[in-house]
């Protein structure tokens, strides 16, 4: 079956918005099966509706949700939420209190046998290695151990597609990235077609094939971390992805882009066309190295030490923030001048 869905100029506006603004306006976004997609913008952005409106739970104004290549939602109608076949992961796990785990499991599995739900249940515990844990209750499960199941109940009805809302949300940092991990191992392995809402640009990163950037209801970017990090469409997906700064070009007598560290090269710049005044370039801290030997120093005015690195925020002629990262050794003082110098794939510009 192809399990592929896609949303298109979808607009929303939820009953109890008392100034009737759209929530979302003219959303597109695609996801092939098997890919696993990621919502990703700040609180209140319209990625939680959006992964509603997906599951059926609000009803579309505008534009359509096909999966399969059949239409799930309009204007005119709305399949409902139990005949999707999608699978829903909440942020607060929402697990049964009083049942045990296996039960918990085995709730959407409806119409098999007996013996078909046991080997199910066992089938998926297993696969997230809980299997030892199936007659224990919610409360006696870690906060890790319990999205585990919550995913794995998701998933037994076998669905088309899977949702997941904020899943890692409550789950302590140290255990956070391994678990972003072996979910997206286990998704690969069952081929689901996924979508997960975040705010978290590290868990979107690791866990997603493709990225929607969201914002004010809006769509602004979609395409691969990597993309989207070095390659950002606007300054709002640049200033909220990654760390960054903006510094100002002008050009000379001679028509050339100039900025306070130096000349723009012509085979570095960005695909878009630059305009002729008023632009900003963005700054990564992976675009300026620390360097004892170069003649361009700048003042060190704030550290963050991160182990095997620290991130200096620095200041360039008393005027110009940077942003650079160093390997820890290089333990600078704060007012001490280091020496920088650009590594630049491509120069990233905007107008101001």
């Amino acid at each position: 079956m192809n399990k592929k869905l896609i949303i298109s100029d979808l607009s929303l506006v939820l009953e109890n918005n008392k100034d009737k603004n759209k929530v979302l306006t003219n959303v597109n976004f695609d996801l092939e099966e098997s890919e696993i997609g990621c919502i990703l913008g700040p609180s209140g952005c319209g990625k939680s509706s959006l992964l509603r409106a997906i599951a059926g739970f609000e009803n579309i104004n505008s534009g359509s949700i096909l999966k399969d290549g059949v239409c799930i939602s309009n204007s005119l109608e709305n399949t409902p939420v139990q005949d999707r076949k999608m699978g829903m992961v909440f942020q607060d796990y929402a697990l049964f209190p009083n049942m045990d785990i296996k039960t918990n499991v085995a709730f959407g599995l409806k119409n098999n046998t007996k013996k078909e739900k046991e080997d199910r249940v066992n089938h998926l515990l297993d696969m997230v290695g809980l299997g030892k844990y199936k007659d224990k209750y919610p409360h006696e499960l870690s906060g890790g151990e319990q999205q585990r199941v919550a995913l794995i109940r998701a998933l037994a009805p076998s669905p088309d597609i899977l949702l997941l809302d904020e899943p890692f949300s409550n789950i302590d940092a140290d255990i956070k990235e391994d678990l972003v991990s072996d979910i997206r191992d286990l998704l690969k392995e069952l081929s689901i077609t996924s979508i997960i809402v975040t705010h978290d640009q590290n868990e979107a990163f690791n866990i997603a094939d493709k990225v929607a950037i969201m914002n004010n209801g809006k769509v602004e970017q979609i395409g691969n971390a990597y993309d989207i990090y070095h390659k950002p469409v606007n300054k709002f997906v640049a200033d909220f992805i990654g760390l960054g700064v903006f510094i100002p070009i002008t050009r000379n007598k001679n028509g050339q882009l100039e900025t306070p560290l130096g000349m723009i090269e012509k085979d570095k710049l960005s695909e878009k066309h630059v305009p002729a005044k008023d632009l900003e370039m963005l700054l990564r801290p992976d675009d300026i190295i620390h360097n004892d030997e170069s003649a361009i120093m700048a003042v060190v005015v704030e550290k963050q030490f991160r182990g095997a690195e620290f991130l200096y925020k620095l200041l360039y002629n008393d005027k110009y923030p940077l942003l650079c990262f160093a390997p820890s050794h290089h333990n600078h003082k704060i007012g001490e001048a280091i020496g920088i110098e650009l590594e630049i794939e491509h120069y990233v510009i905007f107008e101001k």
